[in-house]
This record gives structure tokens, sequence and C-alpha cells, in this order.
């Protein structure tokens, strides 16, 4: 219910409004406009078609008539009609990726997956998987946005923005608009980018103002009464409409266009108060009743005139040519022209405003009765009914957390009265977390207090208004709430503590019943564990989490609660416990729906960071590539930025140095659009690795710089990353008594809070940094103990991505072994032989290959490690788990690739070639 988001994240609506998809219907005898159809043709190859002009000057019967012809010529054609409630990103969104579905079929569904996740990725990142995805339609795709005026919201102009910026060469984007949209328009002409058609373009011209008033609208008037009116009007369409509707039944219609003078705003309301009062008093009636919906169907009419004529009224409108849209071809659903349709509201109020305020009452109450909940909303609120309206937002509020539709519960609750909030402690627990959603925290104390307030009061049975919440269960919920939105509230707010005890209090408070918010409440409990370095806590938190949330049938909290647990046993060194708890989460994904969930493409890309930490380079490869594509396919930008970062580790271990660096670029550029400082820190201190590794120590200097000016970050794992990129860089330079104290900070950080995957990097460092400052048994010490720690869950890049230097410390750690001069705890030789040999492979002196007869395998480079730690053919035969004869095999085959005749032969020659 109140996940963070950064837009917001929806589902489909309860119903999708399918006339908003298609195009409105064209009449037949519509004027034929060749010369504004060849202009928009002419210039399909422009990204952007820009139709703008004020009311009435007929663009979206333009725009229908050449969607009707591009469809006619086969190509294909989205269309939305944009309303106010688009303004919500995510219902935006969702009815972009509708229309798109309406001509190619399953586009965007991830998309629509990531919508349905309560922690929504930011729509950029969601506008790009459909930029990715319409690159891939094999056809060309006009998208057109009607009535983009009525969009008056950041983040959808944003959106669009950054869909324009992108659009791949098979796609173009087409808006019709009373008002230039705030796009750089002017950046747009000089690219050559655009199209305008305005108002100068849309005006009739005097021939088509003839086929207009004469053919259309039925008159019979000479070339000279033409073109006075053309003149008067400027081609102004609309008011040409009610010119020639006002003169339908006048004899003397010379008289009249003689008469016919003053501005286009004048004659516009002279026209339409004429052609209304002209009209028979039941039409008249019908107009001003229905002009309070923004679509208009029979069944929904009825109710508002108090007629069952509906059908037949709407139809007579149309036949009549009344400023009424046909919206679909079964002509059930109407809408009238937006000109018209404000000046019928406008008569309406000035005239019957407490009328209007019952219209909108039994548009409410049919709304209401068949399913239409958002719009029962609005009309509540426009009839100032205001506890209906709360009853229906009340009803409504924990499915629009799931729609994703927060801002449009925000501005409903907004428009509510203060005393009418007050009264209802459910909306005020909705509200609060609302405004946490949108970044006020500081609205929001004030609010849960006067929640606790109402509870209160309730139990003492002192107001009437709050007796049903003294019900237990309904307290608990309003208690339970309220901690929990104080425990996000705690988080946001950088105090893990405080969050961790208030998410306590509110499962202690909330019913076993109440499975939602319960589960929302132990994630926000594993999450507080996790920043306060409690791991052992957070694992418990996210193991009960993806329990609760298994019986909600939350399925996205369910997967992202496991991927979290795996996450924390590989950071705690547990790998083979991650492994376990990574099969199960997949198991789960694929039962509740593979691809289709928003967090597979997390976990994938979690098994291939432990499968790389294997040194299953291909299989790891493999996995990171799938969770990256789903991760764009979802826009979801930190998985996007930890799968890029391993797939450039991957690479580099592949000895892939431009992939590598391509993948450490793109994770970067993606952690950057995402704001997200955890995501910005972990590219960056990869890419001054990649940096070090090439001795860059330059552009290391600079990523390390990019970290030092993002916000504190809340994990430590991830800022010991920056810390450890910091330490590398001081050990690069030579700086050996500085890096040691880094190293040692670090060290006892990691070992106190029992993150032992990175306590293995930073002794490891250690060790070498000691080797380096020729303190040889410290160093060997130390390695040791990583080794002790890293044996046992099979770790084999943290050591072997050290390189050559790494190769010389295991060598004398295995002579050391040998001897008998390490107090630490033994390692096995099979192990010490398997990372020697791997290092080996990959840090073999150039041309070592070319002077052997054939190139060593990776068990014969095990083999030769156990040789070489002074093993017996039986002691390697039992480290392998292989028979005597298997391992005699072996070494014959070491000593022919070799040209050895004895054991002591292969080590020297092995030692020459750099192989040992």
């Amino acid at each position: 219910m109140f996940e963070e988001r950064r837009v917001g994240a929806a589902i489909l609506p309860q119903a999708l409004v399918t006339t908003k998809l298609r195009a409105p219907r064209t009449r037949p005898n519509l004027v034929d406009r060749p010369r504004l159809r060849e202009v928009l043709a002419r210039n399909e190859v422009c990204p952007l078609t820009l139709v703008s002009a004020p009311a009435g000057f007929g663009k979206t019967t333009l725009l229908g008539d050449w969607s009707e012809q591009l469809s006619r010529d086969g190509k294909s054609v989205a269309w939305l009609s944009l309303d106010l409630s688009d303004n919500d990103p995510a219902r935006f969104l969702t009815y972009l990726v509708g229309a798109l579905q309406e001509i190619e079929e399953g586009i965007g569904e991830g998309v629509l997956a990531s919508l349905r996740s309560p922690q929504m990725p930011p729509i950029e990142a969601l506008m790009g998987v459909l930029v990715n995805e319409l690159a891939e339609v094999a056809h060309e795709i006009t998208v057109i946005l009607d009535d983009y005026h009525l969009i008056d919201s950041d983040p959808v102009h944003e959106a669009f923005y950054f869909l324009l910026e992108h659009l791949p060469e098979n796609a173009r984007l087409v808006i019709s608009s009373r008002a230039d949209p705030p796009l750089p328009l002017a950046r747009l002409r000089v690219r050559d980018q655009m199209t305008e058609v305005r108002a100068a373009d849309l005006r009739f011209t005097p021939e088509e103002a003839s086929a207009f008033l004469n053919d259309v609208m039925g008159l019979s008037l000479s070339e000279g009464d033409v073109a006075v009116l053309e003149g008067v009007t400027e081609g102004w369409i609309a008011a040409l409409q009610l010119a020639a509707l006002s003169m339908r039944d006048r004899q003397d219609t010379s008289g009249f266009v003689e008469s016919f003078s003053g501005s286009n705003r004048y004659v516009l309301d002279f026209l339409a108060e004429e052609v209304l009062e002209r009209q028979p008093e039941g039409v008249r009636e019908f107009l001003l009743r229905t002009s309070v919906l923004e679509r208009m169907s029979a069944p929904l009419c009825d109710p508002l005139t108090g007629r069952n004529d509906g059908q037949q009224m709407l139809e007579r409108l149309e036949h009549d040519n009344l400023f009424i849209i046909a919206l679909d071809d079964e002509r059930r659903w109407y809408r009238y022209h937006h000109l018209f349709a404000d000046f019928l509201r406008s008569r309406l109020q000035r005239g019957q405003p407490e009328r209007m305020r019952e219209l909108h009452r039994r548009a409410a109450e049919w709304y209401e009765q068949n399913g239409w909940t958002s719009e029962a909303v609005r009309h509540a609120l426009a009839a100032q009914e205001h506890d209906r309206a709360a009853d229906l937002v009340e009803h409504v509020a924990r499915k629009m957390w799931n729609r994703g539709e927060v801002m449009t519960l925000l501005g409903w609750l907004e428009a509510l009265p203060e005393e009418t909030r007050r009264r209802r402690p459910q909306l005020l627990l909705q509200y609060s977390a609302a405004l946490l959603w949108a970044g006020r925290l500081d609205d929001v104390e004030p609010l849960v207090r006067e929640i606790e307030r109402a509870v209160s009061v309730s139990e003492q049975g002192r107001d009437e208004d709050l007796q049903s919440s003294a019900d237990e269960t309904v307290r608990r919920v309003l208690l339970g709430g309220v901690a929990a939105t104080r425990s996000w509230h705690a988080y946001l707010k950088g105090e893990p503590h405080g969050a961790i005890a208030l998410a306590r209090r509110a499962l202690e408070l909330l019913p076993e019943t109440d499975l939602e918010l319960r589960t929302y409440a132990a994630f926000r409990l594993a999450e507080a564990h996790r920043t306060a370095d409690d791991l052992e806590a957070a694992s418990a938190a996210f193991a009960e989490t993806a329990e609760l949330g298994r019986a909600a049938g939350h399925d996205y909290l369910v997967l992202k609660a496991m991927s979290r647990q795996a996450e924390l046993q590989m950071e705690r060194g547990r790998l083979r416990s991650a492994d376990h708890v990574l099969q199960r989460t997949l198991r789960f994904a694929v039962e509740q729906g593979g691809d289709s969930l928003p967090a597979t493409g997390e976990v994938h890309v979690i098994i291939g960071e432990l499968l790389y930490e294997w040194n299953d380079l291909e299989a790891a490869a493999r996995r990171l590539k799938e969770g990256i594509r789903l991760a764009e396919r979802m826009g979801q930008f930190e998985t996007l930025v930890d799968g890029y970062v391993a797939l450039s580790r991957a690479e580099m271990a592949k000895d892939n140095t431009e992939r590598a660096l391509e993948s450490a670029r793109e994770a970067n550029s993606l952690a950057q659009r995402s704001g997200a400082g955890e995501a910005i820190v972990e590219a960056a201190a990869w890419n001054a690795r990649l940096h070090l590794t090439r001795n860059d120590l330059t552009a290391a200097v600079l990523e390390l710089e990019r970290i030092a000016g993002v916000p504190a970050v809340s994990v430590s794992m991830v800022r010991e990353s920056a810390q450890i990129a910091r330490a590398r860089l001081t050990m690069a330079r030579g700086e050996h008594e500085e890096t040691l104290r880094l190293l040692e900070e670090l060290r006892q950080s990691a070992e106190a809070a029992g993150r032992t995957g990175k306590l293995i990097e930073i002794l490891t460092l250690q060790a070498l940094t000691l080797w380096e400052r020729s303190k040889r048994e410290q160093a060997l010490g130390t390695l040791t103990r990583a080794l002790a720690l890293a044996e046992p869950e099979g770790c084999i890049r943290t050591f072997v991505d050290e390189g050559a230097a790494m190769g010389e410390l295991l060598s004398a750690t295995v002579e050391a072994r040998q001897r008998g001069h390490l107090d630490a705890p033994r390692i096995s030789a099979r192990y010490l032989a398997k990372l020697l040999a791997i290092l080996a492979q990959e840090n073999a002196a150039p041309g070592a290959s070319e002077r052997l007869s054939e190139p060593l395998s990776e068990r014969e480079l095990e083999v030769l490690g156990l040789i070489a730690a002074g093993k017996s053919n039986g002691e390697i035969a039992s480290s392998l788990f292989v028979s005597l004869s298997t391992v005699k095999t072996h070494i014959n085959n070491l000593y022919r690739k070799l040209g050895a005749r004895s054991r002591t032969q292969a080590i020297a020659r092995a030692r020459e070639l750099d192989l040992i």
C-alpha cells in the first residue's frame, strides 16, 4: 500500500475507456482537404508533427481523417485522446501502452508488468523500454496524441520528450493542442525535426468554406455570402458551423450574413446562444443536462435527463451535425465538441448552479453502480457530495496504490474539505502515506497525530461520527498503519533504528488478517534492519515478508524479499545458502508468471553475480544478459546498473576489454539517469577499479570524485564499495601506509557487521599490500585467513581478479604450507591448486601457449598446482575425487606437453612459462 516510488506505478484501470484509443469517426460528407493531408504526408520523416491552433479549427477532424487514410494504406496508427486524468503519469503510460497494443499485440507488456509493481521505476525508464520495443517493430508506427493541451503534469511532459528524443526511425509522434506544449520547439525547428500545422493552415479557404456551408451543412449560399462569412470568421471552422446552424431555418440568409460581425469570441458566444435557443425544448434540455459529462452513452444520459430516449437523441444530434462526435463504430459513446461543451457548461453554471450539482450527483451514482469508481469520484466531488466521494475514495484507495495512481488519489484527498478528511481516520492514513510518497515529509506527522487523536476519542465514545472506528480490528489497522507510516518516514529521514522500532510496533498492532499491510510493514522492518547493519535480523524479516506476501498474493514483494535475502546471504559470505534461496526464488517466479513479474530480472542478475564468483563465466554472462533484458523491459534502473557492472566484470575476466568498458559506461549512464545514490556509487566504484586495472589513475580519480558528489547512501555495503575503491587507488599510488589504514578501518566494520563477503576482499587487499611492503609472514597469514573464510563457499573470482600479484602470493602460500610455516587454519591443497590453475590460465606470459605443444587444460593446471604443493598421486586423487589411474593420465599428459620426464622438471618448466 505504501511502497516507495519515484513517479508511480499502475495496472490497467478497472476498465480502460477504449474510446480513448480510437480516432473519432469521420463523417462521409467531410470537406476534402488534400492540401493538409499532403503536408502531413510530405513530412512523415520528421519525428514530431505539431497541430496547434485554438479550439474549433478542426484539429481532431483533420487527424482523424488522416489516420483513416493511413490505415487504408496499410500503415499502423496508434490513437490516444487525452483528458485531465492522464496527468497522472501512471494512467498516461497505461493508456499509451493500450493505444500501442491496439496495433501491435504484446508491445509494452513488460511496462505494464512494471506498473503492477509497488516500487515502480522512473517513468523515463519505462519510456526507454517502450522505445526499445518500438524499435523492434518491423513496420512504421504513427502515434497520435489528441488534446495534448489538457496535460499540465511535468512528469508526463518529461516522459513525452524522452520518447521524442529517443524515437526510433520507424516511429513518429503527432500531437494536437490548443496551445504550444512545453517542449524545446525552437531546437526541434533548427534540427528540422518537427512539422507544424497551425491555425493559418487549418482555416478554411474560400473553396473549403463553400463546400462546408453548402454541401455539408445543406445551405444554398451565394459566392458573395460565403466570402463574407469566410472573411468575418477568418476561416474559423467552429464559427462557420455555428453560423450555418443559425441560418438553417432562416428565409433571409443574405440579410443575416450582412449583419454578421464581431470578434471570434463574441461571434462564438452569440451564435452558440442562438443555436441553443433555436433548438426544440427537449433538445435544449438534453444538451444542457448532459453537458456535465466528458463522454456520453444512452444508459448514462437517461438518468440525467429523466427520459429513456438517450440513444435516439444522441443519433439525432449527430445527424444534425450539432457539435457531437461519435467515439466508436457502434455509436454507443459520444462526446461534444470541446468548445461547445464549454459553452453549455458555462450556460448551465450561470443559470442553474444547483441543477448542475444535481446532474453531477446523478452521474456519480450511475458510474458508481456500473463500477467506474474514478469517474464516480470526480462527479461526486463536482456535486460537492463530499461524503459520497469520501466513501468511494476510502473504498478504492488501496487498489489505487496497487495501480500506482497515487497522484490521482492525492488530488482527490486534497479536493475533499479538511473536515471531511478529519472525520475519516482511514482517509487520513491514506493521505499521510500519499504525502510521504510525494516527498512531503514535513506534512505527515500532524496527520498521524490526528489519526491517533481520532482513535482515542472513538475509544472514549465521545464522538458519534467516529463510533465505527471503535471496532477493535479497525483500531488496530489504524494504529498499525500509523506505525508503518512513521517507520517509512524514519527510514526516509535516515533513522533506521527508529524505523525498526516503528515497524515492529506496526506488526504487533496490525490484525493477522490484514496480510497486505503486514507484508508492507515486514518489508519496511527488513529494509531498516539492513540499513542498520543487522544482517541476521534483516534476513529473518525478509523471510517473513516473503511468507506474508505469498499469503497476501503480493508476488512482487515476495520476489523482492527473496532476492534481498539472497543478496544478504552473499553479503555475509554464505554463497551456498544464497544459491538455495535463489533457486527457490526462481521456481516461485516461474510458477507465478515468470518473465512477466517485475522482480524476475533482479533474480537473474543476482544468480549471474553468484555464478561469476564461482567462475562459471559463460553461465554467468547468460544469466546477466537475461536479467538485463528483463530489467530493460521493466525499466528497472538499479537492477540494470547491477547487471551491467557484473557483466563488465565477466567480460574483463574473459579478456574482452572493450566490451567490459562499454558495459561499465552503460552502468554509469544508467546510474546517473536513475538518480539513486547507491546505484551511482556502485557504478562509479567499479569504473574506478576498471581504470586502475588499465593503469589509468586519472580516470579512476575522476570516478571517485563522482562518488564524492553523491549524498550519503544508507547501505553500508555500498559505502564500503566506495571506500575499497579509494583504498585500491592509494595502493596503486604506492601509498601503502594509507592503504593499510583505510583497509583496517574497513576490516573492523565489516567484521563487526558480519559482512563476510566484503571481509574476504578486504583481507585479500591487506595481504597484497603487506606483500608489496615485503611483510611476508603477515601477508601470508592475512591471506590464509581470507582463504579459510572463502573455501567452504567456493569463492574464486575474489582472488583470481587480483591478477598476477595474487598468483605470486598463492604460490608462496603453497610453499609455506608445505613447510608447515603457517599457523592459520590449513587450506586444502585442492583449493589452492584450483586458484593457481585459473590464475595460470588467465595470466600466462604472452606466447606461453605457443611454446607448448598443446595448451594445458584447467584440470591439468590443477594437477600441476597439486604437484607443486608436494602432493602424492594418491593425495591428488583424493583431493580431486578421481581414480589413481585418472591422475596418472593427467600427469603423463603434463609431462608430454611440458617436455618433462619428472615432477621436478615439470615444475621447473611450468615456472619458466609462468604457469605457476
